[in-house]
């Protein structure tokens, strides 16, 4: 279940964290959870992994190695997943790159390992690397992962893929040359120098490729160094394969649930650079304390202290975890302190059973205004504890000294006052415009990180005996939902004002006005101001600006302008209209959308209040469409905008309504890899087809399909697409109809396409289909299949694996008039 909502009238949820699902921001290990850090306490080893995508990681692997050799484990992920398919909602681009983010890491907390990421953005499916490489800024992705590597200080780096074809993508393929250049970039100093005054060069011990065998293509040998990576932990109940299945599924957009393996399951690995592995993966490397120096005594504290841990009393063991951290403390700075001290101070705190949280009273806050605070803590394992005095957002808070007695509850109340300066909560790489292929980040120290680092904090410092422990918490706001109980939600840091459009595209097809609603909604309380629409040229609007005046936090209103283009001369033009809110002075362009899923965390960001506005010369031959929802799409929506009468089709719809009164039927983007009952409605389509129906079938995967007939007569679908959205296309039949009614189509129509052009085509096909285009990525053997036209009865079928699920959202004017074509008899 999903539901995707823009902000007006609605209460706000929040970008990254955690929700409801995942309880409180620093969850209480159990007594088994501690004993295994105990033992990674002990270990001093680490591994990165490397691939572009999120769900391209090997889950059981990671897990194995955060998990059971207790090696601290990350995932460098060099894309968001950005330009991937959705298969539960209707999200692209960004907005899909955001949920994918928080898949990845919904599966780091099952599976143990950190995320990662560099600035490439996932422009969608690349054929090689040289096309990559075209499109992602090459020296700064590489520098992304030089930074990663200088930052972890991995001593082995894995590669997913090859450097070679072999890999089947060229974001695949792209990430292991990075993976290798980067492998001995992060150890030269003259790489990236700029780096060097937060980090320095670093050399891992070797870089290996995670040999694979499936999707046919089988790149293990026996000979390969190998890992069993399917043992069984007992303190966890669970086997490796257990955990990877239920990390692995957390990739639920991209419809990747997989079932649990148990038992053996080897790993195999080829050296890329480096000395070659032969009886451990960490073969040459140190992974005990007696790699730092000083470090020796401290290995055998923390053996005592794991042979005299008592799952029934972990409180037992924090002496003795005082002592180990005295003596970490005691150690030269370094890197292995910093990490091991963090462990340590998460050990004292989970056996003592203190619970510490920073609440706000509301969901959301703006800069410069109040909020607030309730810090609210515990002392639930009977060790003497201090709270010595609290600081919030780095001021310190009064003098609160006072021992936390225990089993009693601790709550604070607090007036906070929220900087001015404090940034809203904008996804850090999502704050300017970036071109295509690679984020622009104002802040490139934040770079690799997965989220925003929270703007609002609390600071509690307990002492613990002679020590002192700085306990930081983000301000989070918490509810209780009548079906899911206790929520806590991360706060949200909002302008003072939003606006909203109901479309993200306007079309216009004649020289006449469209009314333009604005809602505004107040984000604190006593808001006024003017609003006014910032338009490109060639458009006006009736008025300069309309004034506004909210009372109350969360109040609402809405106007409406007037907007014209000059002229509609059979031109097609596409340009943005922006949304300008003057509020003291100062101007606010910001809307709000919220993405909302179960399986994830609430989503929330401030893009700018705009939209598209096209003129197109476009002609209609019938009004009244069917749509039969796929995995997700915004067609349906967008042939309303251009005066489309669109019914979503239901069971009762399909097979006991009148399909006849509808112009043409279309089913949405994987309709036959989702809707299971279509496999039961095809008769019925093909019935509609027979007695005069048009239907447009929209692109599906060829894996999964609920029937094989997706058409009157027989075809598949392969895998080949066209990716390069400016490739040539030519009309093998430019007197069909499909050219020239009620749309002459020409190819002008097919500038300014977004991502690609099509993907999955039809291929092995009847004789009764035509097919009227053929296109090809630069290099390539022209394709015929990008769609099949068949008459069958009296009606006319369609498929076609061009994608118009992104052109028309995008508002490309070419794509409106082709689609419009397929439509009209």
């Amino acid at each position: 279940m999903f539901k995707i909502r823009s902000v007006i009238g609605l209460a706000v949820a929040v970008l990254a964290g955690l929700s409801g699902l995942h309880a409180q921001t620093a969850p209480a290990m159990n007594a088994a959870d501690i004993q295994v850090q105990l033992k990674k306490l002990n270990t001093l080893g680490s591994v990165l992994y490397v691939a572009a995508h999120p769900d391209d990681e090997n889950t059981r692997l990671l897990a194995f190695l955060a998990r059971e050799s207790c090696y601290r484990t990350g995932y460098l992920s060099l894309t968001r997943g950005d330009g991937g398919q959705n298969l539960i909602g209707n999200e692209q681009a960004e907005l899909l790159g955001l949920i994918r983010t928080q898949e990845l890491l919904a599966a780091r907390r099952i599976d143990g390992a950190e995320q990662f990421f560099t600035r490439a953005n996932d422009f969608g499916f690349s054929k090689n690397p040289e096309e990559t490489f075209t499109i992602w800024d090459r020296k700064k992705i590489l520098g992304d992962v030089v930074w990663v590597i200088r930052k972890f200080q991995p001593d082995v780096i894995i590669c997913r893929f090859p450097a070679d074809s072999r890999a089947g993508h060229g974001h695949h393929t792209a990430s292991a040359i990075l993976a290798a250049e980067a492998f001995t970039a992060a150890a030269d100093p003259a790489q990236y120098p700029e780096q060097l005054s937060s980090v320095k060069p670093w050399q891992a011990k070797r870089l290996l490729w995670n040999n694979y065998n499936f999707g046919g293509n089988n790149n293990t040998s026996e000979d390969q160094f190998k890992i069993d990576a399917g043992s069984y932990n007992p303190l966890l109940g669970k086997g490796y394969g257990e955990i990877a299945a239920e990390s692995r599924s957390q990739h639920k957009s991209q419809g990747f649930g997989v079932p649990s393996s148990r038992g053996t399951a080897i790993e195999y690995f080829s050296t890329i650079k480096g000395d070659a592995p032969r009886k451990d993966l960490m073969d040459g490397v140190q992974t005990g304390w007696n790699r730092v120096n000083g470090g020796a005594a401290i290995s055998e504290q923390i053996v005592a202290a794991t042979k005299k841990y008592d799952m029934h009393n972990p409180a037992a063991s924090v002496p003795t975890l005082l002592a180990i951290r005295s003596s970490i403390l005691a150690l030269p700075d370094g890197y292995w302190k910093t990490v091991k001290l963090k462990e340590t101070d998460q050990l004292i705190l989970a056996c003592s059973g203190i619970w510490a949280e920073a609440f706000s009273t509301v969901a959301e806050v703006v800069p410069g205004g109040p909020m607030g605070g309730n810090l609210q803590l515990i002392n639930r394992g009977n060790v003497p504890v201090t709270l010595q005095k609290i600081s919030i957002n780095g001021v310190e808070d009064g003098t609160v000294k006072q021992d936390l007695v225990f089993n009693k509850f601790v709550s604070l109340q607090k007036e906070v006052t929220i900087p001015a300066q404090t940034s809203i909560s904008q996804p850090y790489w999502l704050q300017d415009p970036h071109p295509l292929g690679t984020y622009s980040i104002r802040n490139e120290a934040l770079i690799g990180n997965p989220e925003n680092i929270p703007s609002l904090t609390t600071t509690f410092y307990l002492q613990f005996g002679d020590q002192t422990l700085a306990v930081t918490r983000p301000f989070i706001f918490k509810f209780t939902d009548p079906v899911k109980g206790e929520v806590f939600r991360p706060l949200v840091i909002a302008p003072p004002v939003v606006a909203q459009l109901d479309n993200q595209v306007f079309i216009y097809t004649q020289a006449a006005p469209q009314t333009v609603p604005v809602k505004i909604r107040a984000m604190k309380e006593k808001v006024s101001g003017s609003v006014k629409l910032q338009l490109p040229a060639g458009f006006k609007a009736d008025k300069t600006s309309i004034p506004f005046s909210l009372n109350r936090k969360g109040d609402e209103t809405e106007v409406s302008f007037q907007v014209t283009p000059l002229k509609v001369n059979g031109q097609n033009i596409t340009d943005t209209m922006t949304v300008a809110m003057e509020v003291n002075g100062q101007e606010y362009t910001n809307s709000i959308t919220t993405i909302e899923y179960d399986h994830i965390p609430a989503i929330n960001i401030f893009p700018t209040a705009g939209a598209r506005l096209v003129t197109v010369n476009l002609k209609y031959n019938g009004r009244r469409l069917g749509y039969i929802p796929g995995a997700g799409d915004k067609v349906a929506e967008s042939l309303r905008q251009v005066g489309y009468s669109v019914t979503l089709l239901s069971e009762k719809d399909i097979m006991s309504g009148s399909l006849k009164e509808y112009d043409a039927i279309i089913t949405g983007v994987r309709a036959y890899n989702t809707q299971d009952r279509l496999r039961y409605w095809q008769p019925r389509l093909m019935e509609y087809v027979k007695n005069g129906g048009t239907l447009v079938v929209q692109y599906n995967t060829n894996g999964g399909l609920v029937t094989d007939q997706l058409g009157p007569y027989p075809f598949r679908l392969s895998r080949d697409r066209v990716t390069n959205e400016q490739a040539p296309v030519k009309f093998l039949r430019p007197q069909d109809r499909l050219f020239t009614y009620p749309n002459t189509i020409s190819e002008k129509d097919f500038e300014g396409w977004v991502q690609e052009r099509g993907l999955y085509f039809p291929s092995d096909l009847s004789g009764e289909y035509q097919q009227p285009f053929e296109m090809n990525d630069p290099g390539e053997k022209p394709m015929d299949g990008s769609t099949i036209v068949a008459a069958y009865g009296e009606g006319r079928y369609i498929y076609t694996g061009l994608a118009f699920f992104r052109q028309l959202p995008a508002g490309v004017p070419g794509a409106y008039r082709l689609f419009v074509n397929m439509l009209s008899k």
